[in-house]
């Protein structure tokens, strides 16, 4: 018999969820994980401590509100920076302590140390006392996940240039940040040290921000960090960066790669991730991986080798929490024939923790065109409505897809407060396959942001008898 019936390497999202699906269903399982706690990158680096951060600099700083009521919180740095990290860590033991109950709860063996494939379906754990243990296995689960993208000409070896987990780490809030990467995790931050006081200059290659959005959310959202005082650099030819003198006296120089020049106090660089595949001993167990660290799956999450699945951001995007929680269930229950989940959601919505937010599901106006589509849309402004006048945040927008001939809703598309919690409402009903009219169907409370639907959905209704009136 072997000592296991799976063995999962790596405690985020996908891993935790993966064992607890497997051993709800009675089989015995482990959980092999490098760090000293349980709960991988977004506990630790990603999600929980930048979205941490973000909550806590609206909050300290007064920065969405000064200029409804013309005053801010004028925290001393150091102050601040104090409180930032204290919320953050409190958040982080709160969410570690929940998935290490999580882990306990169904039984689950957690251990701690780096795990290599071995021969056959045995993994090999080099624990922190230089113990090594030697497991094996019916089923092995990768998900350690993925982690920022380093590439050689940017030199991070500089106490002053950081990735987006050695950014949580700094020991001063800079009085100016040069952040280069304008996809989601670019923009995050550099809207977050905005709201923080630094003066930001963003830069990214691509002609407009986080290009998989819809290019008129996009345009939004450009024209709110313009607004928030953010210098904003698209199409740059690539950023490159040098320290003209030495560490203690000389200064951060970045080319911006449009014929501008920036002197920052920092760097982030925040353009793509790569999966922690390096020292599992993928290639010797027959595991195919991409040239970017990323394990080559199935539809089920099989790898390449006989009894090997992989879920979470190690095998890419979406490179969601949410969904690689859910292609950790769905792996479990194929690896297993349990007749609980079968598919990812097809539909999942996204979320994006810049300032302001955004959320969307579904098709683009440009997805919907490049199928062929006959399509219109509706839009309701947040400037519109009550909840979001009242609370003085009414930079957005909800704006619907919908397809012309049968009312089909193909995508939601909203910037504004809340707009990842207000996403949830247009998923619901595109899972249902109802026709947009719904919104208009439905009563919503006053004042309230979600009333933005209803109004959207009008607009669309009159945008489509305009073009039938001719």
């Amino acid at each position: 018999m072997a000592d296991f019936e799976m063995i999962v390497i790596g405690s985020g999202p996908a891993g935790e969820k993966a064992a607890a699906q497997a051993a709800y269903f009675g089989h015995r399982v482990a959980i092999v994980e490098r760090h000293p706690a349980p709960g991988g990158v977004p506990v630790h680096f990603g999600g929980i401590p930048s979205k941490t951060l973000r909550e806590a600099a609206n909050y300290l700083t007064g920065f969405r509100l000064r200029d409804i009521y013309g005053l801010g919180l004028g925290l001393a740095p150091d102050l601040l920076l104090d409180r930032l990290r204290a919320r953050e860590a409190e958040v982080e033991a709160t969410m570690t302590e929940a998935v290490a109950r999580n882990i306990e709860r169904h039984g689950i063996e957690l251990i701690q140390g780096h795990a290599t494939l071995g021969p056959g379906q045995a993994v090999t754990v080099a624990e922190a006392d230089d113990k090594t243990r030697i497991l094996t296995t019916d089923v092995i689960l990768i998900a350690t996940g993925s982690s920022p993208l380093r590439p050689g000409a940017i030199p991070f070896d500089d106490p002053d240039v950081h990735d987006s987990d050695s950014i949580l780490g700094i020991d001063r809030i800079p009085d100016s940040l040069v952040v280069i990467g304008g996809g989601p995790v670019g923009s995050e931050y550099a809207s977050i040290f905005t709201a923080l006081g630094a003066q930001v200059t963003l830069v990214d290659a691509a002609d407009r921000l986080i290009p998989f959005l819809d290019p008129e959310i996009s345009g939004v959202l450009h024209e709110a960090f313009t607004a928030m005082g953010m210098d904003v650099h698209l199409g740059s030819a690539g950023a490159a960066i040098e320290r003209r003198g030495d560490a203690g006296g000389g200064g951060l120089h970045v080319d911006l790669g449009d014929g501008a020049e920036a002197t920052p106090d920092m760097v982030l660089f925040a353009a793509g991730r790569v999966g922690n595949t390096r020292g599992l001993g993928l290639e010797e167990a027959g595991v195919e991986v991409s040239e970017r660290g990323l394990v080559v799956v199935d539809a089920h999450y099989r790898t390449t080798a006989p009894r090997v699945y992989a879920a979470g951001d190690v095998i890419g995007p979406p490179a969601l929490a949410s969904v690689s929680a859910e292609q950790g269930r769905v792996a479990a229950c194929h690896a297993f024939d349990i007749p609980f989940k079968e598919v990812v959601d097809p539909l999942p919505p996204y979320g994006i923790y810049s300032i302001p937010e955004v959320g969307m599901i579904g098709m683009t106006e440009p997805a919907a065109a490049a199928a062929g589509i006959d399509y219109a849309v509706g839009r309701a402004r947040f400037a519109d409505n009550p909840k979001s006048r009242i609370a003085g945040t009414t930079v957005g927008l909800v704006k619907l897809v919908v397809r012309r001939d049968d009312h089909r809703l193909l995508g939601v598309h909203i910037i504004g407060d809340e707009a990842a919690e207000l996403i949830h409402h247009a998923q619901a009903v595109m899972h249902a396959g109802d026709p947009f009219d719904r919104f208009i169907d439905f009563t919503y409370n006053i004042p309230t942001r979600t009333e933005a639907y209803k109004y959207a959905a009008y607009d669309t209704l009159q945008n489509l008898a305009a073009v039938a009136g001719g």
